[in-house]
């Protein structure tokens, strides 16, 4: 098991200096970072001792290893809206989109698996129709939409939940949440629930169709010709089988609106890295942009990481290939 962790941190090195090299390029050929920060009136001198300070006088070679070095110390240098570390502005801003992005993931997982386990042993019903067709609606409609929808609603028309903010928020260590507090969590419903609902529909698509692949299989008809309970069945052979696609699913939707959650933060100005993302493409902010290219990859490559490993505990011939075994087959 250690090598394999090895090896897929090696494979994922050569793309996370890729990622950097890509924010360099951003960071150095796009736009004047002297002009942004000095403005229109500047002296050749203020704009020398800058670029020195900036290490822009250096050969290019020497600032892409700088810019490597300062990354893997967690430093990208000063935003130039804001006058900040934008490590700081990162670390400020991540919570908020964290907790979106786990509620949204928990909520899709807990509706979705149980309904797509649903659809696919009751696939004759008519309610098992309605719900998938409400699937395709789900996927159909835009983020922004949706939002929007759910503003007028539950905002405007029944003022039973804010249309916008994080609420009160409690800071422990750096960290802060509002999960613990009564505005906090009526703030968090809505932007949840419109990221929650397009991730649901996919993963109930998904756990259908790996169920009745599943189901089809000759030991699940064997497990029924052993008289098997249908609850054992279902759960434990069936379910077992259809896991790993669904845990991949899940892993990369959790990334994917760890990451991109921009749509659904900018329609409910919800204080996080996409809204932080948003607001500095506006204004040319490449330092931050850069460093926010460079979170997405690492949040891409852990997840994948953390995938591979979860599904060699989940499948037992994943673990026997790691082994040098090769794996079961069906007999």
């Amino acid at each position: 098991m250690l090598l394999f962790v090895v090896s897929r941190i090696l494979q994922a090195l050569p793309v996370f200096l890729c990622v950097v090299l890509v924010a360099f390029v951003l960071f150095a050929f796009v736009g004047d970072p002297v002009l942004i920060m000095l403005g229109q009136n500047y002296t050749e001198a203020q704009r020398a001792a800058t670029a020195h300070r900036l290490g822009l006088d250096q050969p290019l070679i020497i600032q892409y290893c700088r810019y490597v070095w300062a990354t893997l110390h967690g430093e990208f240098g000063v935003s130039y809206r804001l006058s900040r570390p934008v490590a700081a502005l990162l670390a400020e801003r991540l919570p908020a989109t964290a907790e979106l992005a786990i509620t949204a993931t928990l909520l899709s997982v807990a509706v979705g698996v149980p309904l797509g386990v649903f659809t696919a042993v009751h696939r004759r019903r008519r309610v098992a129709g309605i719900l998938l067709s409400i699937c395709l609606v789900a996927l159909s409609v835009p983020t922004f939409l949706l939002g929007t929808l759910l503003i007028l609603v539950f905002s405007v028309g029944l003022h039973w939940l804010p249309s916008f903010g994080r609420g009160a928020v409690v800071h422990i260590g750096w960290w802060s949440t509002g999960l613990l507090t009564a505005s906090g969590l009526r703030s968090l419903v809505l932007p949840a629930a419109t990221l929650g609902l397009y991730q649901k529909s996919l993963i109930t698509r998904l756990t259908r169709v790996e169920m009745l692949d599943a189901l089809g299989t000759e030991h699940i008809r064997f497990a029924r010709a052993r008289g098997l309970p249908r609850r054992s069945i279902y759960v434990t052979h069936a379910g077992r089988n259809a896991l790993v696609p669904i845990v991949t699913l899940a892993a990369l939707q959790f990334g994917g609106v760890l990451a991109f959650s921009i749509v659904t933060e900018s329609v409910f100005q919800w204080p996080g890295l996409g809204l932080l993302f948003i607001q500095s493409l506006g204004a040319a902010d490449i330092p931050v942009l850069a460093a926010y290219l460079i979170l997405t990859a690492a949040i891409f490559l852990t997840l994948n990481l953390a995938v591979d490993l979860s599904s060699t505990l989940i499948d037992p011939r994943l673990r026997s290939s790691l082994r040098g075994f090769p794996p079961a087959r069906d007999r």
